[in-house]
């Protein structure tokens, strides 16, 4: 059905600073506290007068938080925004009146940004949930709880309500330290590991002099942990071309797996941000091989494993997804040599 493209909006969060947060800078204490927020987004609430204690508004950002404060964010109504329904098919996994779970085809952005105003996963998902989305997101963020890249496929959640959205970023958040969240990813990679299993633990921050590439850095970068062990090694005698990887992650940084396999030298195939020499490699490899790996288009990375309570039931939730056609073929290809 058509949409307004205006949300229903909670009209009050609530965040009260104790001890651990003292001198924590505003934007980023509300952020942390109330995760169906991005830092982005409490900022420019904050900038529109939208942030309160003690009943005054606090318009500075960098407002530095003491202990016994308590914080009033309002959230506004979403005016209209140009963002529309598209008639884009959906792969749904599963859906009720709280969220819906995508398999999301690669190729596709999650969410309007530069470059890409629309055939967006959220222009398919108001066309097919109409009012229902959550608005915690913002007017370009509908529902949106978490992202996989353009060219990543696999199983995400979205979600319908604002209560939903709230009770699924706090696990998100927190990464599945201390709930049941898991988020698990196929990768195949160049080479093989010297070892079975293992986990890299290295900050993760924006590439110091590429805009559009992070880094593993070990004094300016975030907490990024990611587990990872071997599924499958393809190859010729002792030769170890490639390897299928099962990886799951403690944080969620961007480009995170691909920015971590290919810190211990095994990018990932099909990755021409973080893949150097990859058409060097493609010409080292026999047919059909090299016009598969030559057509992919794209990283090999796909988001096979999501598990997560569900926010309304309390119902722990596992969901699997296959690889895609275009990655299985090649591994299949792989297991000739």
């Amino acid at each position: 059905m058509p949409r307004s493209n205006k949300f229903s909006a909670l009209e009050r969060l609530t965040a009260e600073v104790d001890e651990s947060h003292e001198g924590q800078r505003l934007d980023r204490f509300l952020s942390e506290r109330l995760p169906g927020l991005s830092r982005t987004r409490v900022q420019s609430l904050i900038k529109q007068g939208h942030a309160s204690c003690g009943g005054a508004t606090i318009e500075d950002v960098k407002y530095r938080v003491k202990p016994g404060d308590r914080f009033d964010l309002t959230l506004p109504s979403i005016a209209p925004s140009g963002v529309g329904p598209e008639s884009i098919p959906l792969n749904i996994v599963y859906e009720d009146d709280a969220l819906i779970v995508i398999d999301k085809p690669a190729g596709v952005v999650v969410h309007p940004g530069a470059g890409h105003a629309t055939g967006t996963l959220v222009n398919a998902l108001i066309a097919h949930c109409g009012e229902s989305l959550s608005g915690i997101g913002g007017v370009a963020r509908p529902g949106i709880v978490h992202r996989l890249d353009k060219d990543t496929s696999g199983l995400m959640v979205i979600a319908k309500t604002d209560q939903a959205h709230h009770a699924l970023a706090a696990q998100f958040a927190d990464h599945g330290r201390t709930g049941e969240l898991e988020r698990g990813y196929l990768a195949l990679v160049w080479d093989a590991p010297s070892r079975p299993l293992g986990v890299i633990d290295a900050p993760i921050g924006r590439h110091p002099t590429s805009r559009t590439k992070m880094a593993m850095l070990k004094d300016r970068g975030r907490e990024a942990v990611t587990h990872w062990r071997v599924v499958a090694t393809f190859g010729r005698g002792k030769e170890k071309i490639a390897s299928l990887l099962e990886c799951t992650l403690e944080t969620g940084r961007t480009h995170q797996v691909r920015v971590h396999l290919s810190g211990i030298g095994h990018p990932l195939i099909g990755d021409s941000l973080y893949g150097p020499g990859f058409k060097s490699k493609l010409r080292k490899l026999p047919e059909p091989l090299h016009g598969g790996l030559a057509t992919l288009g794209r990283q090999a990375l796909h988001a096979a494993h999501l598990a997560f309570v569900h926010p309304v039931t309390g119902t722990l939730l596992k969901f699997n997804s296959e690889l895609p056609p275009e990655l299985s073929e090649i591994v299949e290809d792989f297991k000739e040599l």
